[in-house]
Parts: C-alpha cells; sequence; structure tokens
C-alpha cells in the first residue's frame, strides 16, 4: 500500500519542490542571468510536479489494489476512458494532460537555447519529454499499487502539450533572449 496520495500530497510535495527548484533558479540565474534561472528552476519544477500528479495515487490511501485486478496492457483505444472524446484536448483530463506538459517544454526550450548548440538541444529535450511521458505510463502499468491506469491517449496528450510548450517557448525567445545574461560563454541561437 502507498501512504500517501491525493491532491493534498501533490501540493504539498510540489510546494516542497518548488523551494528546493527555487534554490536552484536563484543559483542558476547568479551564473547564467534571471532568465536562464527561471527556466532551468522552472523546468525541473514542472518535471517533479508532472511526476507527482501522474504517479501518486489520486486519492488518500488507495488501499491494496491486487495485482491480479490491474490492468496488465495499455490502452490503445484513442481516446481512452477518460470523458469528452479526443482529438486535440476534447476536456477533462486530456486537457489537464496536455497543460501538464507545455511548461516543461515552453522551459525546455528557454533553457536550452541560451547556448548556439539549441538548434540540437531543442529537439532532444523534447524527445527527452516524449520518453518521460512513456516511461510514465510504463509505471502506470507496471505497478499496481498507485492505482493508475497505462493509456496512449495520455501519451499523445503529454507530446501535444510538450509540442506547445516549445511553439510557445521558440516564439517568446526573442523577448526573453535568454542568452544575454551573466557569465562568459553566453551565445544567442541565430535564428
Amino acid at each position: 500500500m502507498v501512504p500517501i496520495g491525493g491532491t493534498t500530497w501533490m501540493l504539498l510535495l510540489a510546494a516542497a519542490a518548488g523551494c528546493c527548484c527555487l534554490v536552484v533558479a536563484l543559483a542558476v540565474g547568479r551564473r547564467m542571468g534571471p532568465v536562464a534561472g527561471t527556466a532551468w528552476g522552472g523546468l525541473l519544477w514542472s518535471i517533479v510536479v508532472i511526476g507527482l500528479v501522474t504517479l501518486l495515487p489520486p486519492v488518500d490511501h488507495p488501499g491494496i489494489v491486487p495485482a491480479s485486478q490491474h490492468q496488465t496492457s495499455c490502452s490503445w483505444d484513442i481516446g481512452g476512458p477518460s470523458p469528452g472524446g479526443f482529438w486535440i484536448f476534447g476536456g477533462g483530463q486530456q486537457l489537464l494532460n496536455a497543460l501538464l506538459f507545455v511548461p516543461a517544454g515552453l522551459l525546455m526550450t528557454v533553457a536550452f537555447s541560451r547556448w548556439r548548440a539549441g538548434r540540437l538541444l531543442v529537439p532532444i529535450g523534447f524527445l527527452l519529454l516524449a520518453s518521460y511521458s512513456l516511461g510514465i505510463e510504463e509505471i502506470q502499468l507496471h505497478v499496481a499499487r498507485i492505482d493508475r491506469a497505462c493509456d496512449v491517449t495520455d501519451i499523445i496528450d503529454n507530446v501535444a502539450g510538450a509540442g506547445i510548450g516549445v511553439l510557445l517557448g521558440l516564439v517568446l525567445l526573442p523577448v526573453l533572449r535568454p542568452w544575454r545574461g551573466r557569465g562568459r560563454g553566453a551565445a544567442r541561437l541565430s535564428p
């Protein structure tokens, strides 16, 4: 049995992670400037929050979830069991799944675009976010105690959200200009 779960624990752990990530943001900001510090601290925090929201049981003390009653394969029903249908964010859970990954995509783009290698790092970061989503669904499939279900629709929504975040990050780059800041080696990602 997992002793913690539900919204209260998710919020408490997200707040604790936020404090730790604030320290990271301040440390990185001193070295690379405030935009880079905020991007790195925010990226780390958003990744932790995604894990908390998707890997903690949805209710406090879910009890014992027998492995025999847990699903044995991932649902390939595009649209899945969540309400509101499907095609890019029909509603409810699907919209939440997408919105959960938007900040990670945006902040990753801003953080990685500080360097000239950003043209390579941003697509690699996007693939890492997609892999993170896949890994979460694998854990949900194999760990019955967290009482979560694996669904391909979640992966599609997560990756779409990360993609929207990357696009928003690219749009905001000329305004945020993460290549400007303290520290030597600050280089601009040329358009």
